[in-house]
């Protein structure tokens, strides 16, 4: 059957070898490109990041796409395969890289269809057996598919427009394929529709890389949406969990006023999940006050959670009467029998208005900084863990007196980004200037925030702010 190209100009001949070589050689380069980016995603991220998947998924995509390049550009160079059937549909001619694409004209006036080789591959379909009909065609779409095919064929015969639409097949080794159809009506002189031509591909792999590109998408957005749901809770928790964030603490009192307490908690500018920071003010038994800041290990709602327990338990002990040192040795016990958290770092500290004295104990913490007549220091640190002789180590504690109109920050580690220790001790202590005098808690936090809370934090921190007011 004489192709409808013969109508109206000779048929193509296919292009000089050289340029489309050049072509081909360029496209295998990039193929090999794209597999080395594909596995250094692999070894970025290991192979069940869901990131890491989803690279891997357009990576195999680009592979798909280019592997179908190279066969179109061979085909090109070789020209069209010879109609005549082969002798196993299943199998390409060795050394073949054109079984995915097939082409086929269903004469209208004489019934008589034209396969290519490559389509009774791509069908499934016996060689020897004659070539399909248009109204045969439809036996091997699915079922739900087959509306659609219809409508592409009618619309193209009887409107001639082109037909560019997917569908399934299944064929007879049950095997379903999505093949993506191209075509065009060949008019005859009267411009009635004389028969129609049509490329066929096998699109099955570059859709299911499509389909695994989408999941892992998905997937990787879900576990985003994951994370800033438990960010979220974490910090509804912590809300819950802490004194107010923002504005004085608020103590009944019982006695004479003498202090003014004010705290904030700064939250890290990456969206990691929150961690298990925390600041403390309760007013005890005999006018003292219970002052504590630090942190747990880890991060996430279970750690947010376990800080209930935390401040319960430091509350607890302190309205027993523990000391300091002693209820940071009790404290750390605690959280060792336990798998998670861990106590990172703490500081706890027991204010006695009588005698304006602060009694303090610390782990691995920032020592308090105190503000007094325009300067400030770190206060000197205890002795570190000394070991009791029954009861198991004991934390060494010191004692500060205060005078009216003192200030004492209390803060975790990242309260400055950037800084820890020494360093970050050095740049609050440059605030002295601007942190005494007749100011306010408050005051002094908002301060240190306008100072220090701008700008990208990699940590959460907790700033407590305490005042000697008689």
């Amino acid at each position: 059957m004489p192709s409808h190209l013969s109508a109206d100009r000779p048929a193509a001949q296919p292009p000089g070898r050289g340029s489309v070589d050049a072509l081909i050689s360029q496209t295998r380069r990039l193929k090999g490109d794209v597999d080395a980016v594909r596995r250094g995603a692999e070894e970025d991220d290991g192979p069940d990041h869901p990131r890491g998947r989803w690279q891997r998924a357009l990576c195999d995509l680009a592979l798909h796409q280019l592997n179908d390049l190279d066969e179109h550009l061979a085909q090109l160079r070789d020209g069209p395969l010879p109609t005549a059937p082969t002798p196993d549909p299943a199998t390409p001619p060795q050394g073949s890289l054109l079984s995915r694409v097939g082409s086929a004209e269903w004469n209208l006036l004489t019934d008589e269809a034209s396969w290519s080789g490559e389509l009774y591959r791509i069908l499934g379909r016996d060689p020897a057996a004659p070539p399909l009909t248009l109204d045969e065609l439809p036996s091997l779409v699915l079922d739900e598919d087959r509306p659609k095919l219809t409508a592409m064929v009618t619309n193209c015969l009887v409107d001639a427009r082109p037909i560019d639409g997917e569908f399934r097949i299944a064929r007879r080794d049950g095997d379903v394929r999505t093949v993506h159809m191209m075509g065009e009506p060949v008019l005859d002189t009267d411009g009635s529709t004389a028969s129609m031509w049509a490329v066929l591909r096998d699109v099955s792999e570059l859709r299911r890389s499509q389909r695994v590109v989408s999941e892992t998408r998905d997937s990787l957005h879900h576990q985003r949406e994951a994370a800033r749901t438990e960010h979220r809770l974490a910090v509804e928790l912590q809300e819950a969990v802490l004194p107010p964030w923002r504005g004085s603490l608020r103590l009944p009192h019982r006695g004479p006023r003498t202090l003014d307490l004010a705290a904030r908690r700064l939250q890290a500018s990456t969206t990691t999940l929150i961690g298990g920071d925390w600041y403390d003010a309760l007013e005890l038994t005999g006018g003292e006050t219970l002052l504590s800041v630090g942190d747990l290990t880890g991060q996430g709602v279970g750690v947010t959670s376990n800080m209930t327990m935390l401040l319960g338990a430091v509350r607890g002990m302190a309205m027993a009467g523990a000391q300091p040192g002693q209820l940071m040795a009790w404290l750390n016990q605690l959280l060792d029998a336990t798998v998670q958290p861990a106590l990172g770092s703490a500081i706890c500290c027991r204010y006695r208005p009588g005698t304006r004295t602060l009694v303090w104990a610390q782990a691995g913490h920032p020592a308090p900084l105190l503000f007094r007549d325009g300067t400030g220091r770190a206060l000197s640190a205890p002795d570190g863990v000394l070991l009791g002789a029954t009861s198991g180590p004991v934390y060494g504690q010191a004692e500060e007196t205060l005078q009216v109109g003192d200030l004492l920050l209390l803060h975790t580690d990242g309260l400055v980004p950037g800084h820890t220790g020494t360093a970050a001790a050095n740049l609050l202590l440059d605030l002295a200037p601007r942190l005494t005098g007749d100011r306010t808690a408050e005051d002094c936090v908002r301060t240190v925030v306008e100072e220090f809370g701008a700008g990208e934090r990699e940590d959460n921190a907790c700033l407590l702010a305490v005042k000697v007011t008689s």
